[in-house]
């Protein structure tokens, strides 16, 4: 097991080899272990060259909803008023920490996805 921290491309192309050929290795095993580890490095190395940023709050919003098949007015439940929602999703009015917390609760948005522009 040659683990190494991943610094270049190349480190990272050849751990993503690696992983491939033990992915399905039993965990507690010499190659389960090393498909963990591997992982895990990866994961770092992804989060510092190729990192993803929160989506828009409004993109969110509406995203979730068409995942769920939400109309306004289901949203309009949620956030109190239908004036209220075509506000937020045409950008003229921001979220508050209520509606914030209603969507988290209500739609599992997460937290983070609503307050980006914030």
């Amino acid at each position: 097991m040659g683990i190494k921290v991943l610094k270049t491309e190349k480190d990272y192309n050849q751990a993503l080899k690696r992983l491939e050929e033990i992915f399905h290795a039993q965990a507690g095993t010499k190659e389960g272990d090393e498909a963990e580890l591997l992982t895990i490095l990866i994961e770092k190395y992804e989060e510092e060259h190729f990192p993803i940023e929160a989506p828009d709050p409004v993109e969110a919003i509406k995203f979730r909803m068409e995942q769920m098949g939400m109309t306004n007015k289901d949203l309009a439940e949620v956030l109190g008023y239908k004036s209220r929602v075509s506000e937020v999703l045409n950008r003229k009015r921001k979220l508050t920490l209520r509606m914030i917390k209603r969507l988290h609760e209500k739609l599992k948005i997460p937290y983070e996805s609503l307050i980006a522009d914030y």
